[in-house]
């Protein structure tokens, strides 16, 4: 199967090269229609330097409104109504974009003419766009359908339900094409006879997904509770793949089946949320504006914290502690030091409004929240969202998972600075308050949307203003 960053670099390619004829084209159309001046040919008009600026510009733009679409986001993944309305949000929403910006200066032009302007505008960035797109997704689609192209898969299961799941996987009619490549037997199943791949251990998974570029994983036991099902998902998800689970198996998830191809089986996906692809996108614009916005504007009272908390105790000014992200990755969040250097000299501790080992200026940070300001840092570099469940370390997330295995499905988004557990609970000082807060972080997963977001922060907000950050 071709590579995902060369089809995806396909789209990338034909969206700029059809943006470019679009603008010109339109550009052609709005010189000989408004006999703009100065200008006395079109050669002159395109060759001007405000023209040679926007025709670089402007296709840049296009691109940018598309990526936030999520059209990019999974190249394989397509299917023609897709195509076809996600195409046309994109081009009426670069539409009054490129009017709003370039358009209403035009001296030419009379409200009359606006109409006519802007459905000429939308006709000519759309047309080209979608059939250009539909070539590719169509040339794609029916390498699959032949099967000169298909995706390596590999089911956890090695029965005959997965034996079935895998013959399921390999009907013609899928729009995507699935290779199985291997079988993970499930402890105390029947193993199927004759299976079309071959078994492998969950310790030859890793490598197996690297070398063989494996898009998906499909769990396809005979029966199993809910605590199985999750045991394999935290072992799954630091493969960094697509993780697919038949529906019946776990109740609380099943609201998130998004429908890719009517003649294929019904799997949720749970390695990621339930949240729309322009809606992933448009999180991480926010996540990168607020981050960068937040660092400069608190510059200044970075700058005094770190100097109160230089010369409160001795130590350095920021705590980098190890901490487990999206996907089970582990990162470094970076914060003020709150507490004496040897805080946690007899192993990982939990803290209390009243510990010790938090310094007085500590105290002060913690109770406004000030020394997670710097974990703005961290949402740059893409290891946290401004709103997503809480990181925690691998010590106690063990502890959790113990209790709780449906924690492991807080990995399926980025960490985040806040959340609603964090607004709604408040720091913990034991596992099992742990554990109370999460069920917020997973009524969260449920309901991800950008708005939910905003909603937090804002509590987030009256939160710390008010002095309730413990």
């Amino acid at each position: 199967m071709e590579n995902i960053r060369l089809q995806r670099l396909k789209y990338v390619l034909a969206d700029f090269l059809t943006a470019n004829i679009s603008f010109l084209a339109f550009n052609y159309y709005r010189f000989f229609y408004f006999h703009i001046a100065p200008f006395n040919s079109f050669a002159s008009f395109v060759s001007s330097g405000k023209m040679i600026i926007e025709q670089i510009i402007i296709p840049l733009t296009m691109l940018g409104i598309y990526w936030i679409s999520g059209y990019y986001n999974h190249p394989y993944k397509k299917s023609r109504l897709q195509e076809l309305t996600t195409t046309f949000v994109s081009a009426l929403f670069a539409t009054f974009l490129i009017y709003l910006a370039l358009l209403t200066n035009d001296q030419s032009m009379i409200v009359s003419t606006n109409y006519m302007m802007l459905l000429t505008l939308l006709g000519l960035i759309f047309t080209p766009t979608y059939l250009s797109r539909l070539l590719i997704t169509s040339h794609t689609i029916k390498a699959f359908k032949r099967r000169n192209w298909k995706q390596p898969a590999i089911i956890i299961g090695a029965s005959k339900v997965g034996k079935a799941t895998a013959d399921n996987l390999s009907d013609p009619r899928l729009s995507i094409g699935y290779n199985v490549v291997g079988f993970v037997e499930i402890p105390g199943e029947n193993r199927a006879a004759e299976l079309p791949a071959k078994l492998v251990s969950f310790d030859e998974l890793p490598g197996i997904v690297r070398s063989m570029n494996v898009s998906q994983i499909f769990i396809s036991p005979e029966t199993f509770n809910d605590r199985t099902v999750l045991s394999y998902l935290y072992r799954l998800f630091p493969l960094g793949t697509s993780i697919r689970i038949a529906p019946d198996t776990l109740d609380y998830v099943t609201s998130s089946i998004h429908l890719q191809d009517i003649y294929a089986e019904p799997f949720v996906d749970l390695s990621g949320p339930r949240l729309g692809e322009s809606s992933k996108n448009i999180k991480r614009l926010i996540d990168i504006f607020f981050s960068l916005t937040a660092l400069i504007m608190l510059a200044i009272p970075v700058m005094v914290i770190a100097l109160m908390v230089k010369h409160s105790s001795p130590g350095p000014v920021f705590y980098r502690q190890r901490r487990i992200g999206y996907r089970q990755k582990p990162f470094n969040i970076i914060k003020f030091r709150t507490m004496y250097t040897d805080a946690e000299s007899n192993g990982p501790q939990l803290t209390s409004d009243s510990d010790s080992r938090i310094t007085p200026i500590g105290h002060i940070l913690r109770k406004y929240r000030l020394d997670e300001v710097p974990q703005f840092i961290n949402v740059l570099k893409g290891d946290m969202s401004i709103v997503g469940p809480r990181p925690e370390r691998e010590f106690f997330i063990r502890q959790i998972v113990e209790k709780a295995p449906y924690y492991t499905l807080v990995h399926q988004v980025r960490p985040g600075i806040t959340s609603w557990g964090m607004v709604k609970y408040g720091y913990a000082s034991s596992v099992d308050q742990m554990v109370a807060r999460t069920r917020y972080d997973l009524v969260y997963l449920a309901n991800m949307s950008v708005s939910v977001d905003f909603k937090i922060m804002i509590y987030t907000i009256r939160t710390v203003l008010g002095g309730k950050g413990k």
